[in-house]
């Protein structure tokens, strides 16, 4: 990490000598995004999701959309090999290929030449309602939290604004979960409920990126690491976890971070 003062377009400058740095916050943060990301998701399953879900064939149709949907939605959006395996990388490989095969045999998914794949004019269709019923479910979800909804949509778009700054950086890790998947499809018009969901969304996955950086580097694997016990060697994985998910927070002041915090944990879900 930079000594210096960072400085990402648009943002304040940043003393890492503050109190709640980046790393401390990263840690701090994560599960807090993670509640208000599960409870936005199972709000739009529950709101209208389900039901989508099924006109168009059920989750065996469905599902990798649901997951990708941020990069799919784009027009001529494109999953490649590489990020649907980091996606998926604690799942079985030959299930997840399997299940993508049914999606492609339900005509919501094309394989390309490549490896990747892409949604088809059936599967694009399901993105657009998919998107309107999470402007819904997390507009009721969310309701009398407008400021607040509007303040944490504004520090992520920095923060994941700075996060694909960092990631373009020629010394920069591989972050291919969070390459897939960021920046999030947001047209113009996107509710400031759907923004929020899925920029944390994207932020997910470049944690996820960090945390399987930091159980390789103890020698790791996806299985092993799951098995872990609780103890020092999972915790020392966890804080290089944090150090490795800083960067992109450096964008917000200390006291922005203790807002963004608050605002996280007031929002209903």
């Amino acid at each position: 990490m930079p000594t210096e003062p960072l400085r990402c377009p648009g943002a304040l400058t940043v003393d890492d000598g503050v109190e709640l740095a980046p790393h401390r916050f990263a840690g701090l943060v994560a599960p807090a995004v993670e509640r208000a990301f599960v409870a936005g998701m199972l709000a739009g399953h529950d709101g209208g999701g389900a039901e989508l879900s099924q006109r168009y064939g059920g989750p065996a149709a469905t599902a990798f959309l649901v997951e990708f949907r941020t990069r799919l939605a784009v027009p001529g959006g494109t999953v490649d090999r590489v990020g649907f395996a980091a996606v998926n990388r604690y799942r079985d490989p030959a299930t997840c290929q399997r299940a993508l095969d049914k999606q492609v045999a339900h005509g919501m998914i094309a394989r390309r030449p490549d490896g990747g794949f892409t949604a088809t004019e059936r599967g694009a269709d399901f993105l657009a309602e998919l998107y309107q019923v999470h402007a819904e479910v997390t507009e009721e979800l969310w309701a009398g939290h407008d400021d607040r909804v509007r303040r944490l949509v504004e520090a992520y778009g920095r923060v994941l604004a700075y996060a694909l700054l960092l990631a373009g950086e020629p010394a920069a890790e591989p972050a291919p979960a969070f390459d897939v998947l960021a920046p999030p499809h947001e047209p113009d018009g996107t509710p400031p409920g759907v923004l929020l969901l899925n920029r944390i969304g994207a932020l997910r996955y470049h944690r996820a990126d960090a945390h399987a950086a930091a159980w390789t580097a103890a020698g790791h694997t996806a299985t092993s690491v799951g098995k872990l016990p609780d103890g020092p060697e999972r915790r020392a994985i966890e804080l290089e976890t944090d150090r490795r998910a800083a960067g992109p927070y450096a964008t917000l002041t200390a006291d922005e971070r203790l807002g963004v915090l608050a605002d996280l944990a007031a929002l209903p879900g």
